[in-house]
């Protein structure tokens, strides 16, 4: 029989179709499907590659000297300017915030034809230092007041080039789903004393069904909820609000985690399309005890049609304890 199961933290419902659920086999990419390995090592007309590094637009590099390993440059075509001063226009309905903030690419290894899921936890992790290490610089503008931290990869998670990159996108505002599930954080704590993430994170421990990989500072699990087939939610073990307070032996065993998990999903479905978003606390809001940082991976295995867009509610034709099965059993 189907199933309605909500989000603890979110509260969002979500239709659990068990009578056409497909077996996670089904969502193996077909044989058409280019991996990611198999394309060029090297691209001449990339902009990332090494050799054509648009260095105008370079903000920093690791290391600072000698072959490049990660590179954060600005976008070329950004959403948002760095420039200018935060103005507010309200006439009547209207409201309007000039569009100030950061757009940056974090180019995460040279070589055109890789990905985090087949980089070492080694090259990862000076990814993920790169974010930590731009995220703090950017809590220094005033004007900032939400950091978003995401990878699209494939076509289908809305990626337009192929060589690896993350973005960094800095808004003057928090948008309005965040600012949801911060006062739903807050209504649980308020009501029960208690991080709803932590509540939610010893309950997967617990059952285990869905637990895909832990390591000492991190639980990597299918979403009891989830939304859509495979959605991993990875969550630190310590209680903690924002990204930008993980420890460096933190971010050594987030690299390792993630690392396995992107990996079994290469291998597992043949190298998905997906979404990854690091989901962390507003700006100036690090302080509050009741959010929870944390990491999610979203496969781009399904698509999103009019019930969705009419109700907001999804329709996932997959069960996750068997998807968190299936992770468990790749040989990575």
């Amino acid at each position: 029989m189907p199933e309605l199961r909500q989000n603890l933290a979110t509260r969002d419902w979500v239709i659990i179709a068990n009578e056409r659920a497909k077996r996670p086999h089904d969502y193996i990419e077909p044989e058409r499907h280019l991996t990611t390995d198999t394309q060029p090592f090297y691209d001449p007309t990339c902009p990332f590659c090494p050799g054509g590094e648009e260095l105008d637009l370079e903000i920093e590099r690791l290391p600072e000297t000698g072959p490049w390993q990660t590179r954060v440059v600005d976008n070329k075509f950004p959403a948002l300017s760095k420039e200018g001063e935060l103005t507010r226009t309200f006439d009547g309905v209207h409201r309007c915030i000039f569009g100030l903030g950061y757009h940056e690419i974090v180019v995460e290894h040279p070589r055109h034809n890789t990905t985090l899921a087949l980089m070492t936890p080694a090259e990862i992790r000076v990814v993920l230092q790169t974010f930590y290490n731009r995220g703090w610089a950017i809590t220094r503008d005033p004007r900032m007041e939400q950091i978003i931290y995401f990878k699209n990869h494939g076509v289908r998670a809305g990626a337009t080039l192929k060589h690896p990159h993350s973005q960094i996108i800095a808004l003057p505002v928090v948008p309005n789903t965040i600012r949801h599930r911060i006062e739903e954080a807050r209504r649980y704590f308020d009501d029960n004393g208690e991080c709803v993430y932590c509540v939610m994170m010893q309950d997967e421990l617990q059952k285990g069904v869905r637990i895909v990989e832990a390591n000492e500072h991190f639980v990597a699990f299918v979403l009891y909820a989830a939304s859509s087939p495979f959605h991993i939610w990875i969550v630190p073990r310590q209680h903690s609000v924002s990204f930008l307070y993980a420890q460096k032996d933190a971010l050594a065993d987030l690299a390792h985690i993630l690392h396995n998990m992107l990996r079994r999903l290469f291998l597992g479905l043949r190298d998905p399309n997906y979404n990854l978003v690091i989901r962390t606390a507003p700006v100036k809001e690090i302080s509050n005890d009741y959010l929870h940082w944390y990491v999610t991976i979203i496969p781009r295995l399904s698509r999103t049609a009019g019930f969705e867009l009419g109700s907001g509610m999804f329709i996932n034709p997959s069960l996750p304890e068997e998807s968190a099965a299936f992770l468990r059993e790749v040989n990575i």
